[in-house]
């Protein structure tokens, strides 16, 4: 299934972390935060303003978008005004 964000959205995917304590324990995903970083997957027609494209890695405000699942992934569409920063490896 392909999904395009309209307007000034963005499909991204969530990037996890695996998690560990101290002494080793993993974490399971009910006691870790959700993930502020993502990839972007997917862009809608934005504004002149916005350098972002498919393949850019983004920081997102915590409780920004909608989660949907597509092919039993998880991905969240978002506003293109959610996005807080633009990570640059």
């Amino acid at each position: 299934m392909t999904v395009k964000p309209l307007g000034n959205r963005l499909l991204i995917k969530p990037i996890t972390e695996e998690r560990k304590t101290e002494g080793g324990i993993v974490l399971p995903d009910s006691a870790k935060e959700k993930p502020q970083k993502a990839e972007v997957k997917e862009v809608g027609k934005l504004d002149e303003d916005y350098d972002l494209k498919v393949g850019d890695k983004v920081i997102f405000s915590k409780y920004a978008g909608t989660e949907i699942k597509i092919d039993d992934e998880d991905y969240i569409i978002i506003d293109v005004e959610d996005v807080l920063a633009k990570v640059e490896d």
